[in-house]
């Protein structure tokens, strides 16, 4: 009897297949980030004191003005609209409740070309105006500077306010209606209902919103790059790039990663801080007040301001250059750039669902210990921004790449070149890696909403764990997991600069040629691939819309 319990124990402490796989997975989503760190510890040329002294100082500055704007401004317009849509009535509140969500289709770079299109001396308002007010040139009147950080916030926020607008209008719903109406029968009015009680009971959501679109501005380039703003993931860019400098890049990128594990622990302090519990009865629904007249329709006003800017601008602009020259559809490239995001994107979607499939199911199965320790460290990925995960991902590659490649040489007189970085096999790593706590959210979500009863009744019928998860978990996942598989191949589509630092040469994708032709200013042949790239992030939104819609 003792031999058989000590056979049990020792079973329970070795390991199986899953949990095995499970920490492997877990190693390869933290080792680009553990990569950056090494490489910035222990550059071949340290330019630590030379960055400190000149242009880190300016990049770090930069960033923190962008990241305060956005900020101020993406809560302000996410807060208010969401305050807006789920407390008051008036004209077209059904469809903005929706459309509000639309500009999480639009990638900033989109926005900021669109902008600057309209905005510049070429574009339509100035020459709209001068034909106005007959006006000759720029020394006949004042406009605002285009390419400036007061764009690049503008641009930001018009694009990111809706994980704020998303995530406050869920926690407003979630409140009981009772207390708004016991707010308003003692006397205080909608501006005391709002500053009083709904803000402070949304400040967790607000907060978390606000995190996540400041690690977007944070990781964002095309934007700064094209307003000519320099931040820190510029710097990343120009050091390696321009200054040939990877260890000075990693640097930069450490400080980038430092600042991203800062915002991890504010957001999470915040809402440890701060926990609102529903009462155990089913909680009354808020009651939507009508406004009436002229209120109504500042309402809708001010819900339209943030819509059109981030979604109806943007789109606009490119459908009007693509519409005015329909042959660039036609354009050598765009259909190997569409095919090659295709490829890259699906495959990365397919490998991300997949691995966190099996990395929940493997951390399930292991204890809770086991997910308590490994599930918050693979969702770090998509915190750290696409620059920063290729430093951590190119250099440790490139390396491996050479010396595989000697190996082959030496062994067979045959030079096989770069089998991993000469290939897009390092851009589709990078979107494992950034996008795999999407994927890993969505799975665990999904299991959670299984009863424990349904594979417990399949192994004890014989269902080996493998069994369990194909003929129980994964015919009640299939939803979920198709949903997870879009969202991560619309945000693999996205991706800008990973793929501007992982890209073969000569390859494209529909992220890179729209950023590739703009920059030349070219935004009329862009315009198609920007309006796929659009066109795939809305079935995302969607998707997103469908999930949240009104009970």
């Amino acid at each position: 009897m003792s031999q058989q319990n000590s056979r049990i124990s020792l079973r329970h402490l070795i390991p199986d297949g899953w949990s095995l796989g499970a920490l492997a997975i877990a190693v390869v989503v933290v080792a680009p980030m553990l990569a950056v760190l090494w490489i910035a510890l222990h550059p071949t040329e340290n330019i630590w004191p030379h960055l400190l002294a000149t242009v880190l100082p300016r990049y770090l500055g930069t960033t923190l003005i962008l990241m305060a704007g956005v900020g101020t401004l993406a809560a302000a317009m996410g807060t208010g609209a969401a305050w807006l849509v789920t407390m008051y009535r008036f004209p077209g509140r059904g469809w903005l409740a929706h459309a509000l969500l639309f500009p999480l289709a639009i990638p900033a770079y989109v926005g900021a070309y669109a902008l600057v299109d309209f905005l510049d001396y070429s574009g339509a308002l100035q020459t709209a105006l001068r034909a106005m007010f007959g006006w000759r040139n720029a020394r006949d009147y004042w406009f605002p500077t285009i390419r400036s950080e007061w764009a690049a916030i503008l641009v930001l926020s018009s694009v990111l306010y809706p994980y704020v607008y998303l995530l406050t209008r869920q926690a407003l719903r979630e409140q009981s209606g009772g207390i708004y109406e016991v707010a308003r029968a003692l006397g205080l009015n909608g501006w005391g209902v709002f500053w009083r009680l709904g803000l402070p009971l949304a400040r967790p959501a607000i907060a978390a919103g606000v995190a996540l679109a400041l690690m977007e501005t944070v990781a964002d380039f095309g934007t700064v790059q094209h307003f000519g703003v320099q931040t820190l993931t510029t710097g990343v860019f120009s050091t390696w790039l321009n200054g040939g400098n990877a260890g000075g890049a990693a640097q930069i990128s450490g400080v980038i990663l430092a600042l991203i594990l800062c915002l991890v622990a504010i957001e999470r302090l915040g809402r440890r801080n701060a926990r609102f519990h529903r009462p155990s009865r089913a909680p009354r629904p808020v009651s939507a007040v009508t406004l009436p007249g002229l209120a109504g329709w500042a309402a809708t006003g001010l819900c339209l301001i943030p819509f059109a800017l981030g979604f109806v601008l943007p789109v606009s602009v490119m459908a009007s250059h693509a519409i005015a020259k329909p042959q660039v559809w036609a354009a050598p490239g765009l259909g190997s750039a569409a095919l090659n995001t295709v490829v890259t994107g699906g495959a990365a979607a397919v490998l991300t669902v997949g691995t966190a499939l099996f990395l929940v199911y493997g951390v399930r199965m292991a204890g809770r210990g086991m997910a308590r320790l490994v599930l918050p460290v693979t969702t770090l990925g998509y915190a750290a921004p696409g620059a920063v995960l290729a430093v951590g991902i190119l250099v440790p590659l490139a390396a491996l790449d050479h010396r595989v490649a000697d190996a082959v040489l030496a062994l067979t007189g045959h030079d096989p070149g770069l089998m991993l970085t000469g290939t897009s096999a390092a851009i589709v790593l990078a979107y494992v890696v950034r996008f795999f706590g999407i994927g890993q959210g969505a799975v665990d979500a999904a299991f959670g909403r299984i009863s424990p009863s349904l594979p417990m009744a399949a192994r004890s019928l014989g269902q080996t764990a493998g069994g369990a998860l194909r003929r129980v978990y994964l015919p009640l996942m299939r939803g979920s997991v198709a949903s997870a598989l879009l969202v991560v191949f619309v945000d693999c589509v996205k991706e800008l600069p990973a793929t501007l630092l992982l890209r073969p040469f000569n390859f494209n994708t529909l992220s890179t040629r729209v950023y590739e032709l703009a920059s030349l200013e070219q935004l009329g042949e862009a315009a198609p691939a920007a309006l796929v790239v659009v066109a795939l992030g809305l079935m995302a939104v969607a998707l997103l819309a469908h999930g949240n819609r009104d009970r």
